[in-house]
């Protein structure tokens, strides 16, 4: 029984033809826009209203997927940026501190 449904989930999912994970997130989110719109602006009869909720499912998922994954590398990467540009200001702040300070304790 679980191959049926993973064989008619994979059907469901490619159901405009593209498979959800091959889609740009552009493409995702413009294609979920439009299953919005027809529900909006049609009578839908049952065989449509399954396929097209099962489609828009997949692409919230891998939407909300990568919404995740992105902030979850974007979180990774910030502190090694933040920490790699702080020495530099800092050695650069100290040089001119020691060069342009009158309390230098070295008679400069």
């Amino acid at each position: 029984m679980t191959e049926d449904r993973d064989e008619s989930d994979s059907l469901d999912a490619e159901i405009d033809g593209t498979p959800v994970a091959d889609l740009s997130y552009a493409e995702a989110s413009l294609e979920l826009d439009g299953i919005v719109e027809f529900f909006e602006h049609r009578d839908v009869d049952v065989d449509q209203l399954v396929a097209r909720l099962k489609r828009a499912t997949a692409l919230v998922d891998e939407l909300d997927r990568r919404v995740r994954r992105t902030r979850s590398q974007v979180e990774q990467l910030v502190p090694r940026l933040q920490t790699s540009a702080r020495p530099a200001v800092d050695e650069s702040e100290s040089e001119e501190a020691s060069i342009d300070d009158p309390d230098d304790e070295s008679g400069g």
